[in-house]
């Protein structure tokens, strides 16, 4: 049945400097896992819409990868994610760390806002309050960098909070259609893309120094089973040879590991039994190449 009556639409980009809770925001904001998590930063590559739809009202969620200095292809593609995400929106949120005060990064992306100052609310979200012993120093210090925007703070992992931030920002939407059906998921991303990026949370979790960095995941196959479990055929893609051990581990522990934590989050997410199939192959230099960040899915 179709909604009578008025209804309220919009873009919202969620944006911020690499490893500030961005992607922990959008996840609690929609109550549900759509983004990839992990203590690192640029875990968020691309851009990803995710889809709250509460009564009349409809926000288009845009989650940006981390704002920072390219080094790569890789990075260069990251950062225009985030500048086109900004080209048509409705409202910015601009997430900050209250734990630390700003650095060149956060500069980085008040100068980015400063064209959409007049144009668009901007909310300044100081996170992780839960952990900050300075909080109100650090927000006036942020709110410095963009003094135009209306400051908030919060913790991504308190509900309550969470609850007050997506009233605030539901209000906020002007008169005009939905983009998605009501029943519509979660999130835009294909089921392929989901659970690559599943994948490689959980092998980020587990590596250390450059190789966190230098995996991409692809999803070659997925198959229902007569037994009723879910197959899923899934690459992780390594940058040099020598990558490939540490990735795979002594006697294949590591890589069983990684299977082991995005299976069980895979079924708990899915409520259904997973069959999960890991293979490890190198791709030189893939951040640095253009033709491969299509392959792998990072340039249309």
């Amino acid at each position: 049945m179709p909604l009578e009556g008025k209804t309220y639409s919009g873009f919202v980009a969620i944006v911020g400097k690499p490893n500030v809770g961005k992607s922990t925001l959008l996840n609690a904001l929609l109550g549900a896992k759509v983004a990839p998590i992990s203590p690192k930063p640029q875990t968020t590559r691309k851009r990803l819409r995710g889809i709250l739809t509460e009564g009349n009202r409809q926000i288009v969620f845009v989650d940006t990868p981390g704002l920072h200095e390219p080094e790569d292809a890789l990075g260069e593609f990251m950062d225009q994610e985030v500048f086109e995400a900004l080209s048509d929106v409705n409202a910015v949120v601009f997430v900050v760390d209250l734990r630390h005060p700003p650095t060149r990064e956060d500069e980085r992306v008040a100068q980015a806002l400063k064209s959409l100052v007049g144009k668009v609310p901007i909310l300044l979200v100081g996170n992780k309050l839960d952990e900050a012993r300075y909080p109100e120093e650090a927000l006036k210090a942020y709110h410095a960098l963009l003094p135009e925007a209306e400051v908030r703070k919060l913790s991504a992992l308190d509900p309550r909070q969470v609850a007050g931030l997506k009233a605030e920002l539901l209000a906020l939407l002007p008169e005009g259609p939905f983009f998605y059906p009501e029943d519509f998921a979660k999130s835009d991303q294909s089921f392929e893309d989901w659970a690559a990026e599943i994948v490689r949370e959980e092998a980020m979790k587990r590596l250390w120094e450059e190789v966190p960095y230098a995996i991409a995941v692809k999803t070659e196959e997925v198959a229902k089973r007569e037994n009723g479990m879910l197959y899923l055929k899934a690459v992780i893609y390594v940058e040099r040879p020598s990558h490939k051990p540490i990735l795979i581990g002594q006697g294949g522990r590591k890589l069983k590991e990684i299977g082991q934590a995005a299976r069980k989050q895979l079924e708990a997410l899915l409520g259904r039994r997973v069959y999960l199939d890991l293979e490890v192959k190198v791709y030189p230099n893939w951040r640095k190449d253009p033709e491969a960040l299509r392959e792998l899915g990072y340039r249309s």
